[in-house]
């Protein structure tokens, strides 16, 4: 029997005649654990591989054969006969250990598996937006990917993100209790991006745009919010996911629209609005603005409306005598539900109207449940009324329910057609007059 032979003498197995044949048993060996059963092949041999074939397994091998099958046990036994070191041994010597690739799967499954369990270990396991989020997560590779990165962990800093900002806080002014979850609360009422992620991770760029963590987390709040798993390409998209759910990206781009609020106070920003309001003069606040001197508006009863065209036309047509309105374009932002939730809370009453889709009755839903509105001609009288003056286009996304009136969302249900707040703009012009 050989002696194992030092390193130098493994310089001939680097030549043509054993390259190919080496890396094809490294990759069946890896794939398979180790085994040493089987055999591999090659597949148009030069001549140097054809005389190599013929040395390991004693059989001869004509010129003219195009594939050239090779036992690994006879490799095995070759390699163990000339240089005292079987193929394993021979392999890891040439070109370094060999990966168990069954092993690694079976671990990186049961790393995956204990993300998951840990993830639906969750108070939020019991909410069907969270389960369909982590279902996703794993079935899209989003998880494997993680646990091959070694970023595991991210998951469970995006549950304690999702916990916080989707829990029992309180909700009293739209924005978490800080406080209560050992956060540092550095503007009033407001949680940062940069204070929220140090609290999770310990690291404040954590959710910074584009960073894993903040993929992960949006992707459940774009589920929890009922647009599906896609989370928006676009900056004012991302922010209003954030904003949904109290946390601020950017306190200055967060902006409410406003006309004829007025204001109770004695501050430069309450100085603006009675000036605005004086000349009928759409005005926009920042959470910013609203958060470092917050403002009572004046009105007692604050109509709400979604699109900016019918502020305009209010403002247009009526200047300063119409209705104290406020605009919040599309999904009201964290400056909207401030401002709001201060003048419900100073005794406003709000009337509160959307687009008739399915993100209108979930908007106004929200607004219902957390300031207390009154739904402001969004009846299915008003929907069936409307939907006979004109042409529309098809509902989209997930239908929603209209508590307050459930004939509506029955109603856009069986029509299967949007309409836009605009048509009712006579209407609601009539409205703004009249209060």
């Amino acid at each position: 029997m050989s002696t194992e032979r030092e390193p130098s003498a493994y310089d001939e197995l680097r030549g043509e005649g054993w390259t190919r044949l080496l890396a094809a048993a490294r990759r069946r060996l890896e794939r398979t654990g180790g085994a040493l059963d089987g055999d591999i092949g090659l597949t148009s041999p030069s001549e140097a591989e054809r005389r190599t074939v013929i040395g390991v397994t004693g059989r001869y091998r004509p010129e003219t054969a195009k594939r050239l099958a090779v036992p690994l046990s006879d490799l095995d036994g070759y390699l163990y006969d000339c240089y005292g070191t079987g193929l394993l041994q021979t392999l890891g010597r040439l070109h370094g250990p060999l990966r168990d690739r069954p092993a690694e799967r079976a671990e990186e499954v049961a790393r995956r598996d204990d993300a998951l369990k840990s993830a639906h270990s969750s108070r939020l396991g019991g909410q069907g937006w969270f389960a369909v989020w982590l279902d996703r997560i794993a079935a899209d590779g989003t998880l494997t990917r993680l646990v091959r990165r070694g970023d595991a962990p991210l998951l469970d800093a995006a549950v304690r993100v999702l916990e916080r900002l989707t829990g029992d806080g309180d909700r009293s002014a739209g924005f978490p209790n800080d406080r209560s979850a050992g956060l540092p609360n550095r503007v009033p009422g407001l949680l940062p991006l940069p204070v929220l992620a140090e609290w999770a991770t310990g690291d404040t760029k954590a959710l910074v745009p584009g960073a894993p963590l903040e993929q992960l987390v949006l992707r459940a709040l774009a589920q929890r919010t009922g647009g599906g798993s896609e989370v928006p390409r676009d900056r004012a998209g991302r922010r209003a996911l954030w904003e949904s759910t109290g946390a601020i990206a950017d306190d200055l781009a967060s902006q409410v629209l406003v006309l004829n609020i007025g204001a109770r106070g004695d501050t430069v920003v309450c100085d603006w609005l009675r000036d605005a309001a004086g000349f009928g003069i759409p005005f926009r606040l920042t959470l910013h603005q609203l958060a470092t001197d917050p403002v009572v508006p004046a009105a007692r009863t604050l109509f709400v409306c979604e699109n900016p065209a019918v502020l305009r036309a209010a403002a247009g047509e009526l200047q300063d005598t119409a209705a104290a309105l406020v605009c919040t374009e599309g999904v009201p932002s964290a400056a909207c539900h401030k401002l709001l939730g201060d003048a419900v809370r100073a005794g406003a009453r709000l009337h509160w109207r959307a687009d008739f889709d399915w993100t209108g009755l979930r908007i106004t839903a929200d607004a219902v449940a957390r300031h207390a509105a009154h739904p402001w001609r969004m009846t299915a009288a008003d929907y069936t009324a409307a939907l006979g003056e004109g042409g529309s286009t098809p509902l989209a996304g997930p239908p929603a329910a209209s508590p307050w009136d459930p004939g509506l969302a029955l109603a856009m249900e069986a029509s299967g057609s949007t309409v836009m707040e605009e048509r009712l703009l006579p209407a609601l012009l009539s409205d703004l007059t009249h209060a």
